[in-house]
C-alpha cells in the first residue's frame, strides 16, 4: 500500500482505530521507525519450524531432540568446525550445547587446562551463535539473550570486522568472563540461546498424553517454549476431558493409564487420589486374577504384587467405563453411537456376547457389580468412587494448568504458512465427500465440523455448569471415539471386545475412507479448497496412525501433497515402525523429513556423548527461497504496515495530532 494511494474515506472510516493506535506510536517518527522496521524484517529469510506428533508421554528423547534442533545443531557444527576440529571434540561440543550444566560438572573434573578449555569453548560457542542467528534481526535475537549477558552476547555476536581496534577489547571481555569464575555460567547461557535459534517454531501435531511415562515433563517443556502451537490428539482430548469433570473420559484415562502401569501420573504426578479405586477393586475383585486386565510392562518393570492390584483396579474402571458410555450415547442420539452399548447383549449365566446375530463366547465371565436386569447403572459404590475422581481431576492444579495450556495454545486444527495441521484425519465417507453430523440440530461437515467441535470443545472446559457445559464435555468424549472425529479417524472403538472376546475379527476398527483416498490428488485439492489452501503449495501434515517404515511404507502420501509424520516416539510402536520418531522441518530453502533411532537415554547421552542418530530426506525444495514476507506472520506484518501508513497519513493531514 502506497502512501499517497490511500483515499480519504478509507482513511477516515478508520479514523477511531487509528486514534487508538497513536497511543502506541505517537508520533511521525516512531511511526516512520516501525514501518522501516517492519519492511526490514520482511525482506529476511522465513525461521526454520519443526513439526513432530504422537510423543505419547516419552519425554526423553523429545526433550533430547528439541535441544538438538532435530539434528540441526550438529549439521551447523559439522559445517562450520567439520574441517578444523576433530570428530571427538565436535562432539563434545555438540553434547555441551544439548546439556551444558550437565556436561560442564563432568568435564570441569576432567580438563587438566580448565582456562584454556573455557577459552576455545567460548570462542567456538560464539562462532556457533553467530552463525545461527545470521537470519535473525537484533532484536530479535536480544529477545533470546538471558539478562545477564545481554550487552556481552551482543558485542561478541557483532564485532566490527572491517576495523583491528577493538580485538583487545573483545579478547578482554573473553579473558575477564574467565578470570572472574563465570565461564560456566556464560556457555550455560550461550548453549541455550543456540538452542532457540535453530527452532523459530514448534508445532506439535498431537498425542502428548497417554502410553509413555512422563507426559507432564514434556507440556512443562512446552509451556516454557517461546513459540509453539499444538494440534490437539484424540489422547490429548481425552485428558482435556477428564479435567472438565467429563466422567467417561476420566475413567478412560485412568484406565488406560492401569493398562500401561502408569498410574502414577494421574496419583503422584497429578495428585489424584486413586486409594478409593484400589480399595474399591480389591474388594470386588478380591478372588478374580483379572488375567486379562493384566498391564501391559516389561519383564520385572512391575512387582507380581503390583501387577495383581494395577489389574484389579483396571478391570474396575473398565467396567464403570462402560456403564457411564450408556449414559452419554443415550442423551446425544446425533452421535450415532447405540450399537456400542453391549453390556445388555451379554448372557451373563452362559457368559456369551450376542454381536450382530453372532453370539461369543466371553474370556472373561466374573462380572460382580453388574446387574443384568439394568446392566448399565452403577453400584453405590461406583457412584461414589466416580464422584471422588471427578472431583480429584478437577481439583488437580497442575492438571488443570496443562490443560488449559492445551486450549490457549491449541485447537482442532491450524493453518500454517500454507499447510494444514490436524492429528488424524480430514472425515470422508466412501464418495470421497466430507463427512456430515448433526449438532443441536443442524447439519454440519469438513471445517465448519471442526470449527464447531473446538468451540464446543471450550466451552465443555470454559463454561460453567450447564448444558451447554455438558454437551461440550460429551463432544470431548466424542472426539476420543467417534466415527466424524478428526482426531479418532475411525468407525469405532472396540475395547470392550478386545478385553472379552477372543476372535480378532471383532476387534477391528475400520479406518475412515480418508485413509485409503488419500493417495488421490484430487482428494487432497478438495480438501484444500475446503480450508482455502493452494494446490501448489501447501500440505497436509498429521500423525496418529503409524508409518510402517520397516515395511517400505512411506510417509509421504498423495505426491508430497501429504505427510504422515507418526514416526514411533511412542515405544510401544516402535515395532512397528521400526524408528523411533520423525520431525518435519520447513526452513526457507527445503521441507525435509528427518527419521531418528532410538534414544538410549540422557545419561548417555552426557557421559558418552551418544546422540540421536538422525537421517534427513529432502520432501520438496522451495523453487524460490522463502522470505519472511511469505508467511501467515509477514502477513500480519504486512497488515500493520498498512495500518502504519495510514497512521502517518492522518498525522501528515493533521486528522491525528502528534503527542
Amino acid at each position: 500500500m502506497k502512501i499517497n494511494n490511500i483515499p480519504d474515506e478509507q482513511l477516515e472510516s478508520q479514523l477511531k482505530y487509528l486514534k487508538l493506535l497513536s497511543k502506541q506510536y505517537p508520533s511521525i517518527s516512531s511511526a516512520s521507525a516501525e514501518i522501516i522496521n517492519l519492511e526490514a524484517v520482511l525482506s529476511l529469510p522465513k525461521g526454520t519450524e519443526h513439526f513432530l506428533s504422537d510423543l505419547h508421554g516419552e519425554y526423553e528423547p523429545f526433550v533430547h531432540v528439541l535441544k538438538n534442533g532435530s539434528g540441526v545443531i550438529k549439521r551447523k557444527i559439522e559445517e562450520l568446525f567439520g574441517n578444523i576440529v576433530s570428530e571427538a571434540e565436535r562432539k563434545k561440543l555438540a553434547t555441551i550445547v544439548y546439556y551444558p550444566e550437565q556436561k560442564l560438572d563432568l568435564l570441569i573434573k576432567e580438563e587438566e587446562d580448565l582456562e584454556d578449555f573455557y577459552r576455545i569453548t567460548i570462542h567456538r560457542l560464539i562462532e556457533l551463535c553467530r552463525y545461527a542467528s545470521s537470519k535473525y534481526t537484533r532484536s530479535k535475537v536480544r529477545k533470546f539473550l538471558p539478562e545477564d549477558f545481554k550487552y556481552i552476547i551482543e558485542e561478541l555476536l557483532h564485532p566490527d570486522e572491517s576495523s583491528t581496534h577493538k580485538d583487545g577489547y573483545y579478547k578482554s571481555i573473553i579473558e575477564t568472563i574467565i578470570e572472574i569464575d563465570r565461564a560456566r555460567e556464560f556457555i550455560i547461557a550461550l548453549s541455550k540461546v543456540i538452542q532457540k535459534l535453530v527452532v523459530d517454531r514448534l508445532h506439535i501435531v498431537g498425542d502428548v498424553y497417554d502410553r509413555g511415562p512422563r507426559p507432564d515433563i514434556i507440556m512443562d517443556t512446552l509451556m516454557n517454549h517461546y513459540n509453539v502451537d499444538i494440534q490437539w490428539g484424540n489422547h490429548d482430548i481425552l485428558w482435556m476431558g477428564a479435567a472438565s469433570g467429563q466422567k467417561v473420559c476420566i475413567a478412560n484415562a485412568v484406565r488406560i493409564s492401569a493398562r500401561y502401569a502408569n498410574l502414577d501420573i494421574v496419583e503422584d504426578i497429578y495428585g489424584i487420589n486413586l486409594l478409593p479405586l484400589a480399595t474399591f477393586a480389591l474388594e470386588a475383585y478380591k478372588d478374580d486374577p483379572c488375567t486379562e486386565f493384566m498391564p501391559k510392562v516389561g519383564e520385572g518393570e512391575v512387582s507380581t504384587k503390583e501387577k495383581s492390584l494395577i489389574a484389579k483396579m483396571h478391570k474396575a474402571i473398565s467396567i464403570i467405563q462402560f456403564k457411564l458410555e450408556a449414559e452419554v450415547i443415550n442423551n446425544n442420539p446425533e452421535f450415532d453411537m447405540k450399537h456400542r452399548l453391549l453390556l445388555d447383549k451379554v448372557d451373563y449365566e452362559a457368559g456369551t456376547i450376542n454381536l450382530k446375530g453372532k453370539v461369543y463366547k466371553l474370556k472373561d465371565t466374573n462380572f460382580p457389580t453388574i446387574d443384568p436386569k439394568s446392566p448399565y447403572k452403577l453400584t453405590k459404590e461406583e457412584e461414589d468412587l466416580v464422584d471422588k475422581l471427578v472431583a480429584s481431576f478437577r481439583g488437580s492444579e497442575k492438571l488443570q494448568k496443562h490443560v488449559s495450556f492445551l486450549f490457549s495454545k491449541g485447537s482442532i486444527y491450524l493453518i500454517a504458512n500454507k499447510n494444514l495441521l490436524v492429528h488424524g484425519c480430514i472425515p470422508l465417507d466412501s464418495k470421497g465427500d466430507f463427512m456430515s453430523m448433526k449438532i443441536n440440530g443442524k447439519e454440519y461437515k469438513g471445517r465448519e465440523l471442526m470449527d464447531q467441535m473446538d468451540s464446543y470443545a471450550r466451552k465443555g472446559f470454559f463454561y460453567k455448569k450447564s448444558p451447554e457445559k455438558q454437551f461440550g464435555m460429551d463432544i470431548m468424549w466424542y472426539l476420543w471415539t467417534g466415527k466424524c472425529s478428526s482426531l479418532f479417524g475411525k468407525d469405532d472403538m472396540t475395547t470392550y471386545e478386545r478385553y472379552f472376546i477372543a476372535d480378532k475379527k471383532t476387534h477391528v476398527e475400520n479406518k475412515n475412507p480418508y485413509y485409503t483416498l488419500r493417495e488421490d490428488e484430487n482428494i487432497c485439492n478438495k480438501i484444500f479448497d475446503e480450508f482455502g489452501l493452494d494446490y501448489e503449495q501447501s500440505h497436509i501434515i498429521t500423525g496418529h496412525v503409524p508409518v510402517e517404515s520397516k515395511k517400505g511404507e512411506s510417509p509421504i502420501k498423495a505426491g508430497g501433497k501429504i505427510l504422515v509424520i507418526d514416526g514411533g516416539f511412542s515405544r510401544a510402536y516402535q515395532g512397528k515402525t521400526g524408528i523411533a520418531g520423525y520431525t518435519l522441518i520447513y526452513n526457507s530453502y527445503t521441507l525435509q523429513l528427518v527419521a531418528h533411532e532410538p534414544f538410549s537415554s540422557a545419561e548417555d547421552a552426557i557421559k558418552k556423548e551418544s546422540d540421536i542418530l538422525s537421517t534427513s530426506v529432502v520432501v520438496e525444495d522451495i523453487a524460490r527461497r522463502m522470505y519472511v514476507r511469505d508467511t501467515l506472520d509477514g502477513e500480519k506484518m504486512q497488515e500493520e504496515i498498512n495500518d502504519l501508513k495510514m497512521l502517518l497519513l492522518a498525522y501528515k493531514k493533521g486528522l491525528i495530532k502528534e503527542k
